[in-house]
């Protein structure tokens, strides 16, 4: 389980066993071991492991098949999948990014978009509200930084 996913995790990182060893502090042997499932991680090492690799540790050591642990995103980013854009320019957000962003029915959403990506950002209007207003309110120190 975690051997597999540390195994999975470096090679799409473009890492050897050496350069992952070197990273976490420990011998090629060491990582080799890990993969194949023949020696664990500490919990250090697995918390060392988890920012090298980008993911939780959650992810980490949980049970995967290897087509979702290529699917991981970075820590912190999340994948929900693909939606379809109805032909009023309505999307269905999927469940789970509604519940683990706290999104009911009748929030309101601030929909944001860079040019250069063509990325689009949605946000719970209340929480971006809230920041730009915290910016609007804050003192001008005369300072560029």
């Amino acid at each position: 389980m975690i051997g597999m996913n540390i195994r999975v995790l470096r090679k799409n990182h473009k890492l050897s066993q050496e350069q992952l060893a070197e990273k976490v502090n420990v011998s090629r042997q060491t990582v080799a071991k890990w993969e194949n499932g023949e020696a664990l991680p500490d919990i250090y090492k697995c918390q060392i492991l988890s920012d090298i690799l980008q993911v939780t540790l959650d992810q980490l050591t949980c049970n995967m098949i290897e087509e979702e642990i290529n699917q991981l995103g970075p820590k912190g980013k999340q994948f929900f999948g693909v939606v379809k854009v109805g032909e009023r320019g309505q999307i269905v957000i999927p469940k789970e990014a509604r519940e683990m962003y706290q999104i009911h029915a009748g929030d309101k959403l601030v929909v944001l978009g860079e040019d250069a990506t063509k990325g689009i950002a949605v946000l719970k209007s209340d929480d971006f509200l809230e920041f730009a207003e915290m910016i609007r309110k804050a003192e001008p120190t005369g300072k560029i930084e």
